[in-house]
């Protein structure tokens, strides 16, 4: 059982975040590691929900709606959990594309003030 585990510092270097951010997450119960003492050791469980939460964090989620997503399937079971994700999944989408809309937008402006700020050069 104990190789299942990792340390705290096992943890990090698996998922390449920094002490801080491991610590952060426990602190607002993100995650829930064993002590053993002072150490701490993190699970199978602890490991799935790590990688919920980064993967949630690249696509854009705010970590109190991981907390509170990851807490639908400790209350409620995984179908609360998956009908919760496809309706959190699809406002993260309209979300993430109304700013890539606001990013082209941005950048089209700036090459056209590139292209005119060059030719007046010229």
């Amino acid at each position: 059982m104990a190789e299942d585990r990792l340390t705290f510092k096992e943890m990090c270097a698996e998922f390449d975040v920094t002490p801080r951010t491991l610590r952060y997450y426990e602190y607002i119960e993100l995650l829930q590691p064993d002590r053993e003492g002072r150490a701490r050791y993190y699970g199978p469980r602890e490991r799935a929900r790590m990688t919920l939460i980064l993967r949630g964090r690249k696509w854009g989620f705010a970590l109190e709606d991981i907390r509170q997503w990851l807490l639908i399937y400790e209350n409620e079971g995984s179908e609360a959990q998956m009908q919760t994700w496809v309706e959190m999944s699809g406002y993260q989408i309209k979300e993430l594309e109304d700013q890539r809309a606001q990013l082209d937008e941005a950048i089209e402006e700036l090459k056209k003030l590139r292209a005119d700020t060059a030719a007046s050069l010229k």
